[in-house]
């Protein structure tokens, strides 16, 4: 089987060529379109979680001999989590080539943060189970670059440090509100409050729930921190 001009253009902006192309159509197909003759690419991507966080837990070790585990961790989980996913599969056009059913296609599955996510660890396991493991921990390294080397000290998301803050306050966790939702079905814009017990609010609007409440949480830690 041949790939198709676009999953060959895209072979190429992912830098690896298949020796077995079928692998990487499945790892392109979401669950939307399976039919009895079309695998979709959840089993790869299960793969493909565990195969990144191998390479990431190999490459900070590298690249920091002698940070300890209390800043690997964070570090490691800004690495692997789904924001990080979906940026690198925003910067080879993944979406460009997902083979999604027509629900999604409608819905904009093209530009989905988890549909992003879920196909790039796909992507990865389609390259493991194609090359092993030297031609995956290739293509990591390259894709994420600079991320690992520049990933913050302090890389804990924003609503666990939030909620670190307000614990060694004696305060409960904080609580995120929905205030508003705006524009389309298939590309909401939600508005998010984060308060704590104590008074302090900060709101954010972001084009996903998690996003606006990542950003209000960071709002409001900057508000408390000064």
């Amino acid at each position: 089987m041949k790939l198709s001009v676009e999953l060959s253009a895209f072979s190429k902006r992912l830098g690896y060529s298949f020796q077995t192309p079928e692998i990487l159509i499945r790892a392109v197909t979401h669950s939307s379109i399976v039919s009895p003759h079309r695998d979709d690419n959840q089993r790869l991507e299960f793969l493909g979680d565990r195969v990144l966080g191998l390479v990431m837990a190999e490459a900070l070790l590298a690249a920091d001999p002698s940070a300890p585990e209390g800043l690997l961790a964070p570090r490691y989980n800004a690495l692997v989590r789904r924001e990080a996913c979906a940026d690198v599969a925003r910067q080879i056009d993944l979406g460009a080539v997902l083979k999604l059913g027509r629900s999604e296609m409608k819905s904009g599955g093209r530009r989905k943060e988890a549909l992003l996510a879920d196909a790039m660890e796909a992507v990865i396991a389609a390259i493991y189970q194609d090359g092993g493991f030297d031609a995956a921990r290739a293509a990591i390294l390259k894709l994420w670059g600079a991320r690992i080397t520049n990933v913050a000290d302090d890389a804990r998301d924003a609503k666990t440090a939030l909620q670190e803050w307000a614990q060694a306050r004696g305060e409960v966790p904080p609580q995120y509100i929905e205030v508003a939702r705006t524009g389309p079905d298939h590309q909401p814009v939600f508005t998010i409050e984060a308060r704590l017990a104590s008074g302090p609010s900060e709101q954010a609007t972001a084009g996903s729930k998690r996003h606006a409440e990542q950003a209000a949480a960071s709002a409001l830690l900057k508000k408390v921190d000064q």
